[in-house]
């Protein structure tokens, strides 16, 4: 359940990290002495590189997820199979008690 925490604070940090260049480079391209045909090509160029970078986050994103998923659903196998067992064990133990001393279940007071 901790790498489910673990996996949002780093999709968030991420985020912020696309958020703050972004906002880093927009501001450097207004602050920039460049004319205004250059800079609507560096806006172009910019927002094809973070078209790419958020498409490889994604498609990283959906992979992670994926394995999350994948090893969640182990888990549950798993640990659906050890509950198995122990009821099994337990009926077992309880069918071998009452045929080893059926007068121990028959309380008469």
């Amino acid at each position: 359940m901790g790498n489910h925490d673990s996996g949002s604070s780093t999709c968030g940090v991420i985020a912020a990290f696309l958020t703050g260049m972004t906002i880093g480079a927009v501001v450097g391209l207004f602050l920039a002495p460049q004319t205004g045909r250059e800079s609507r090509e560096t806006v172009v160029r910019l927002a094809r590189r973070v078209g790419e970078d958020v498409r490889d986050f994604s498609e990283r994103a959906t992979d992670t997820w994926g394995e999350v998923v994948h090893k969640g659903r182990a888990a549950l196998n798993e640990a659906g199979g050890i509950v198995k067992e122990a009821v099994d064990a337990g009926r077992e133990a309880m069918h071998q008690g009452r045929q080893s001393s059926p007068e121990s279940f028959n309380t008469k007071s």
